[in-house]
């Protein structure tokens, strides 16, 4: 596929372009320069073409600064095509035309002018000063407004040789994607990004001892343990009494949609401080959404040895105790730094995915609910008339839907739903996945 890379200096308008030729919100938009940190990758919504949106290019000896524009350089060394964006209202400045020198300097790829913000023509600097960058003619656009994409299209395909019909097969690939994502949520400066990178085996996303560092929730199609996954890396959540910079705000909203997004979260706290209330009300949130969760106690080579059977069961106590909805929590202890443990993670995940997609017959389901009930039987209703359970099938995945057809009493108590949500789960290995129960009153007149 072919691969287009969005540069320039911070404050250009690279990540409203790269939402505009995606149709996405995906990369974080704010006036306040140097927001996007990592690199973010995406596919053109109307062009079966790759795009990445990089970091603004500064001069930093060290810091976010030096790693985000080293990233960004990679990109550009990496790329197809490139699109430089410059600022049409601002002008010509010293750092375009440092930055255009690297971008001849990294790539023979060929490269595109964009003269971004150019809406309102009054408000233009010189645009021939433009040509100064060595790239030709600047092609007059406007990100926010999605005016003047004419020519990335044309530029594009021709760098590409595409064909007349490029929407048709984004779309079909897009429908045939069966790739599992698994978003990696949790606290600031728990080790999200370096669990990212040891499962990638490569530095892809910035590591600092800092909160914060992540901010656009960034998409890494890739392949760990034999499957071909995407994982998807959040900004750090905290409780919204510490958050105090509408950047974060945006950031922390981004983390919440990809728990929708995602098909796993792999929510990432830190082993020597325990299971705080934040990551409580995290998982709550995945269980409401029908997505797996998995808990990854990570940083557990910084516990103690002796302590480690103590404290792993004081955490699963923990959490069972204050997170009610999952019948038994899939917690594993990892060491990001050192890859213990995250394979078996993995392998536990995707035992689970599959299990997750499976249908089962309404036969067995049946012969499960028949046991449970004459096992235990359904309590009176308010009205003191029995509860008859008929018949019970699978209505649903993610979550795991059951659908039970009941005469008589339609009030069951939620202590009874819980024991046949048990029983089934237990019957059918479930106990990791969210599963709801729903009632249908029979239509039998004679009940």
């Amino acid at each position: 596929m072919t691969k287009i890379v969005i540069a320039g200096r911070p404050n250009t308008g690279k990540s409203t372009l790269f939402n505009g030729l995606t149709g996405t919100r995906d990369a974080l938009v704010h006036d306040r320069p140097g927001v996007t940190r990592d690199t973010l990758d995406g596919v053109m919504r109307d062009r079966p073409y790759h795009i990445t949106d990089t970091a603004g290019l500064e001069n930093a000896k060290s810091g976010i600064a030096l790693d985000s524009t080293n990233m960004a350089v990679a990109a550009i060394s990496a790329a197809d095509a490139v699109l430089f964006v410059v600022d049409g209202r601002v002008g010509l400045t010293n750092e375009d035309i440092e930055w255009a020198r690297l971008v001849r300097r990294k790539t023979r790829a060929p490269v595109l002018l964009l003269a971004n913000k150019s809406e309102s023509q009054k408000r233009m600097a010189d645009i021939h000063d433009f040509y100064k960058l060595g790239f030709g003619a600047p092609n007059m656009i406007s990100a926010e407004h999605k005016t003047g994409f004419d020519a990335i299209y044309d530029f594009i395909d021709r760098v590409a040789g595409a064909d007349a019909t490029p929407d048709e097969e984004a779309d079909a690939r897009t429908e045939n994607d069966t790739r599992l994502r698994i978003a990696v949520l949790g606290q600031p400066n728990v080790g999200k990004s370096t669990f990212i990178n040891r499962v990638l085996g490569e530095k892809r996303q910035i590591v600092q001892d800092a909160p914060g560092i992540t901010r656009d929730t960034v998409k890494i199609p890739t392949k760990f343990y034999g499957r071909d996954i995407v994982l998807m890396d959040t900004a750090g959540l905290r409780r919204k009494a510490g958050v105090h910079d509408d950047v974060e705000t945006l950031s922390a909203l981004k983390s919440l949609d990809a728990i929708d997004k995602a098909d796993v979260v792999i929510l990432v706290v830190d082993a020597t401080r325990g299971i705080e209330n934040q990551a409580l009300g995290i998982a709550a949130r995945v269980h409401d959404a029908g997505k797996i969760l998995c808990v990854a106690l990570n940083k557990w080579d910084l516990v103690a040895p002796e302590l480690r059977d103590a404290q792993l069961l004081k955490l699963k106590h923990q959490f069972s105790n204050s997170f009610h909805q999952i019948i038994k929590p899939m917690i594993l202890a990892i060491s990001a730094e050192k890859g213990t443990g995250v394979q078996n993670m993995f392998r536990r995940i995707y035992e689970q995915w599959d299990i997750s997609t499976a249908t089962v017959p309404t036969s067995l389901i049946n012969r499960i609910v028949e046991k449970l009930v004459a096992e235990r039987q359904p309590p009176m209703s308010r009205l003191k008339r029995p509860m008859k359970i008929k018949f019970a099938r699978q209505t649903g995945r993610h979550p795991m839907r059951i659908t039970i057809n009941v005469g008589g009493a339609s009030d069951i108590p939620e202590s009874y739903t819980r024991y046949l949500r048990r029983g089934i789960a237990n019957a059918l290995k479930w106990e990791h996945l969210p599963i709801v129960i729903e009632y249908e009153k029979s239509d039998n007149p004679f009940d």
